[in-house]
């Protein structure tokens, strides 16, 4: 048996800064994908934990914490007070979101907008789940400063979901609201100083703006424009007429 993937790396190029994925059906006869990085290939399971293991039996580290709250609450009469998340727990919760992360960064560049928003849902209620139960809160906050990427991730992949659609009033609502979330997200953690140099708002907001660009116009807004075209060149004749057919339009809605 040979472990040298070297061949495996010459066929399948890799371009620095580009993210470059495949989907296909593994041996196991399970959808798996695979990311190509500069030293090699990651390969993840589509379904469950990407690495295909079961911490503690269960499916994620995340679903073993969750069961040691039940139990937890079992034993309390249902009281939460004396259960905490330590710096290993906490570690291990934050090495198994990275590779949620992998994953539905491969699932962007497949375009399976749905699989990315699965993932960034997930990896997100982790966070909340640390940030509720962890020892103190340099821990909690040791995961949930990368909740803004994820904010940011999902609502890409809303967004461009509604644009390969031809549906841009959804796409401009989408990243609206995503915007909106990720300003709250610092407000409710006391981080109103990370505002204005966020990456993620001004990514979006750069984005926003070229959706907004690219939306065809309605018909009442194609009126619209021409009648500011006729007012500027002074044709008053063809600014009435337009101004009719708006009527028209609008009475008719």
């Amino acid at each position: 048996m040979s472990y040298d993937i070297s061949a495996l790396l010459t066929d399948w190029d890799y371009q620095p800064g580009q993210v470059v994925a495949r989907r296909f059906k593994g041996k196991d006869g399970t959808e798996k994908v695979q990311l190509r990085v500069d030293l090699g290939v990651l390969q993840m399971n589509v379904e469950g934990r990407p690495d295909g293991k079961r911490p503690m039996g269960h499916e994620t580290w995340y679903d073993f914490q969750r069961s040691r709250l039940e139990t937890h609450r079992e034993e309390n009469q249902g009281d939460d007070a004396a259960f905490e998340l330590d710096s290993e727990a906490c570690g291990k919760l934050q090495q198994e979101a990275i590779q949620f992360h992998h994953r539905y960064i491969c699932f962007f560049q497949l375009e399976d907008f749905g699989l990315v928003e699965r993932d960034c849902e997930r990896n997100l209620e982790v966070f909340e789940f640390v940030a509720e139960f962890a020892a103190n809160e340099d821990l909690a906050w040791s995961l949930l400063q990368f909740a803004p990427q994820l904010l940011m991730m999902r609502t890409r992949a809303r967004g461009t979901k509604a644009v390969r659609k031809r549906r841009h009033r959804d796409a401009i609502s989408a990243i609206e609201e995503g915007i909106e979330e990720l300003e709250t997200f610092y407000r409710e953690n006391g981080r109103e100083d990370l505002l204005e140099n966020s990456g993620e708002i001004a990514s979006l907001k750069h984005w926003l703006t070229e959706v907004r660009a690219k939306k065809p116009l309605t018909a009442l807004e194609k009126l619209q424009r021409d009648l500011d075209e006729a007012i500027r060149l002074e044709d008053y004749e063809r600014a009435a007429k337009v101004r009719d057919q708006m009527k028209k339009l609008q009475t008719s809605d």
